[in-house]
């Protein structure tokens, strides 16, 4: 078995960014769900309260992002995002936990041992 020790971290950096691009498709159905990492998509009480309009508008630019940077995304997995939707900064996130959501992923480049934790947020609810 391989773990993250045995591996570069430039190649596990690329292949958990494109697992997590690949996740971040799947809310939509681009990606068919059964092709798609395990997890969840969530959004914040700020976010929900913005409307099913924005929500949806959220929803569809996290799934076709592709503007990361080295100040939202340092480690180059794909798991932080920053939206701006007419004037309102909205931030995506993405968590790696174990299967049953209790720890950190023990391997976050192997499927089988992660899940993942798509959450929409405003920065205030940081």
């Amino acid at each position: 078995m391989t773990t993250t020790l045995d591996i570069d971290p430039v190649k596990e950096a690329a292949l958990i960014a494109a697992q997590n691009d690949v996740f971040r498709r799947s809310i939509l159905g681009v990606t068919p769900v059964a092709d798609a990492p395990q997890g969840q998509f969530v959004m914040t009480r700020g976010v929900a309260a913005l409307g099913p309009e924005a929500q949806l508008a959220l929803t569809r630019r996290v799934a076709s992002f592709d503007a990361f940077n080295a100040n939202s995304d340092p480690y180059g997995w794909h798991e932080m995002g920053v939206i701006d939707l007419d004037g309102t900064t909205v931030w995506f996130k993405l968590d790696l936990y174990d299967v049953d959501y209790q720890f950190g992923s023990p391997e976050p480049s192997d499927p089988a041992q992660t899940c993942r934790v798509l959450t929409l947020l405003l920065p205030s609810e940081y």
